[in-house]
């Protein structure tokens, strides 16, 4: 069976459908606890699901990928899917201190046949991950990133944050208190937005 391509991503069949399934389950959540802001639901392909499948990296097979503030699963469940196909041997791990969000991500991942561990909880207070990968869309700027995240990566691991406009402001913000590499890719759903992928981070 052929492949369907996603955004710039070629994925499985199964994997396309899973990823449909995830679609209509946000839009069925969604009014009742707000996953995704309603102006964007018309459009919740294009803006979310394509938008979050930019995370993946081809050269990336970590042994653990963790999601924080995963809210309603963008860009974790994508990624949940991408990865069974892609890097079966990659466990993904989940933060989210809202009760009822950690909730509608055990069930997304149940009814889409995904494996996934769900932490309800603040990130700053949950054990140290050890995580190869962090990765985060919609939830803080870089220099409050770099905090969040800095202790649950092991060392040489990479942090890959969607970011819009005012990016270059917040790298430069973020330099002031951390040193570490950061190669922008930009967004093929947004001109001016970008997915940073982070590494060598150090706090100054």
């Amino acid at each position: 069976m052929s492949d369907v391509k996603i955004g710039d991503l070629d994925v499985s069949r199964e994997t396309f459908e899973r990823l449909e399934l995830f679609s209509a389950l946000i839009s069925k959540w969604n009014p009742v606890i707000n996953l995704v802001s309603k102006s964007t639901i018309s459009d919740l392909w294009n803006r979310h699901i394509v938008d979050s499948t930019q995370f993946y990296q081809r050269n990336l097979t970590p042994k653990v990928w963790l999601d924080i503030g995963s809210g309603g699963g963008l860009p974790g469940v994508v990624l949940a899917a991408i990865l069974t196909e892609k890097s079966p041997e990659t466990e993904i791990r989940f933060i989210e201190s809202d009760m009822r969000k950690s909730t509608f991500l055990r069930t997304a991942l149940r009814e889409m046949g995904l494996q996934g561990t769900v932490i309800t909880d603040r990130i700053e207070a949950v054990t140290p991950q050890q995580s190869d990968v962090v990765s985060a869309r919609a939830l803080a700027d870089l220099t409050t990133l770099f905090d969040l995240s800095s202790r649950h990566l092991v060392d040489g691991g990479l942090c890959l944050f969607a970011k819009g406009k005012t990016w270059p402001a917040e790298v430069g913000a973020a330099q002031k208190s951390w040193r570490f590499d950061c190669d922008p890719i930009k967004s093929i759903t947004d001109p001016e937005a970008a997915i940073l992928r982070i590494g060598g981070i150090v706090r100054v």
